[in-house]
């Protein structure tokens, strides 16, 4: 069947739009819960979400669902979805839900889930869960001492935090260095500050002071001018920039400027690869990774797995492949040795610990290859199937013609808002800027 509610990260849409209600979540939690109520023992799920004002009545509504089919519910608060994931299984939780837009803006909201073993769930699961949607909900209802009870988890930030603070390599603390840290407004601004500071860091924290409406507004991840001003106006080592619901990192470094994904998965490679941790003789990145990455883990000896871009495709590359470093440009960056699914704070531990062992510039340690010129345009639209339009094929096909072996062309539909994206790279910058720009010409003619 088509995914009617699904969409490559979970259910994501504008809080009480034409996808996302109160209704909706009730539904979902009885269908998902149905699906994960197995065995003798009282079932359970743990809810955890951001901080959007909108969360408060999804987690109800969610709540109300699952308990309605007999699980019981632990709500974790605000909490990051890489958090939510290792509760799942620390709790021996039969579901976990995390209810976050990532870095979306304040109005949209999403629900995603973790099976007991902390994994996304697959297309399949996902779809059996949207036939049940669609059913007459009322016949999976539990009836009398089978009816789900609901709890506030109070230690779970604490369990989290530990969680957190184990994965630093032994004999490592972060005393003497001087960290800016923002949380985006969103899930970390509990648990990411206190971490780093039992660690023995110097913290200045912003994006610590979420009101509902402003996660990820002029702060986080996709808005890291925030981190650098105040990295060089208190001349700390590093700046540290989560997104909304942490799963996510950027790196600015003490001159002020910003560390994408590429850089950091070649430091934690090579790392790794020198502690004879690296699994897989190299790494998993998408389509979106620059080519300068691959040549220089080449360079290593190490090899470059590419998959479609969203952390659950490079996910699936990571266990079927037997890779355990992985990760996007955007900052997504999973570690399979600790974590299911991508996890900022944990990231940004490895790379701290590379800093106070080398002692050197962090602006040093993540420069490692010179990238490739590189072009990405969003062209946002508001309705339809822009890639469907024999316009735009055409102008792909010209822009990939003129390109040839040259370099690399991408042109994507995103997978959680209206916007195509274009991205295109090649040691010829002026032949980038070409290309790109026919092909975003041609989308915003029809957008």
């Amino acid at each position: 069947m088509a995914r009617k509610y699904f969409g490559t990260d979970g259910i994501r849409g504008m809080a009480n739009g034409d996808k996302l209600t109160p209704d909706l979540a009730m539904k979902v939690g009885m269908a998902a819960g149905t699906k994960f109520v197995r065995g003798e023992h009282r079932n359970r799920v743990v809810i955890g979400k951001d901080t959007r004002r909108s969360g408060y009545m999804l987690e109800n509504a969610l709540g109300a669902g699952f308990t309605a089919v007999g699980m019981d519910v632990y709500f974790l608060g605000p909490m990051p979805t890489p958090a939510v994931a290792m509760l799942t299984r620390s709790l021996r939780a039969d579901l976990g839900v995390m209810i976050s837009a990532s870095h979306n803006p304040y109005e949209d909201n999403g629900i995603k889930f973790f099976r007991p073993d902390g994994y996304k769930l697959s297309d399949e699961l996902e779809a059996e869960i949207e036939r049940l949607i669609e059913t007459d909900t009322s016949k999976l209802l539990a009836h009398g001492m089978e009816i789900g009870r609901a709890y506030r988890d109070e230690e779970a930030r604490t369990r989290y935090i530990e969680y957190a603070k184990r994965t630093l390599p032994r004999g490592v603390d972060l005393s003497g260095l001087r960290v800016v840290l923002d949380c985006a407004n969103g899930a970390a601004y509990k648990v990411a500050p206190v971490a780093l500071w039992e660690l023995g860091a110097e913290v200045i924290a912003i994006g610590v002071e979420p009101n509902g409406y402003n996660i990820n507004h002029k702060v986080g991840s996709t808005a890291p001018e925030a981190v650098a001003a105040k990295v060089k106006e208190v001349r700390a080592d590093i700046g540290i920039a989560l997104d909304g619901d942490a799963d996510r990192v950027i790196i600015i470094d003490e001159k002020g400027n910003v560390v994408d994904g590429d850089q950091f998965m070649a430091v934690i490679a090579q790392s790794w690869m020198e502690r004879e941790m690296l699994v897989g003789g190299g790494i998993v990145a998408t389509i979106m990774s620059n080519l300068g990455l691959e040549r220089y883990l080449t360079g290593l000896g190490l090899t470059l797995e590419r998959t479609q871009v969203g952390d659950r495709y490079v996910l699936e590359a990571m266990r079927s492949k037997g890779f355990n470093v992985g990760g996007e440009q955007s900052g997504h960056i999973i570690l399979s040795d600790f974590t299911t699914t991508g996890d900022g704070l944990v990231a940004a531990l490895q790379l701290l610990s590379v800093l106070k062992q080398q002692n050197i510039p962090i602006s040093e340690i993540c420069h490692r290859f010179e990238k490739v010129p590189q072009l990405l345009r969003n062209v946002r639209f508001k309705s339809g199937k822009p890639l469907d339009d024999k316009h735009v094929k055409q102008a792909i096909a010209d822009a990939q013609s003129t390109l040839g072996s040259a370099g690399r062309l991408v042109v994507r539909a995103s997978g959680t808002e209206p916007v195509i994206r274009v991205m295109g790279e090649a040691d010829d910058a002026a032949l980038v800027e070409n290309i790109v720009g026919q092909v975003e010409a041609a989308i915003r003619q029809i957008a």
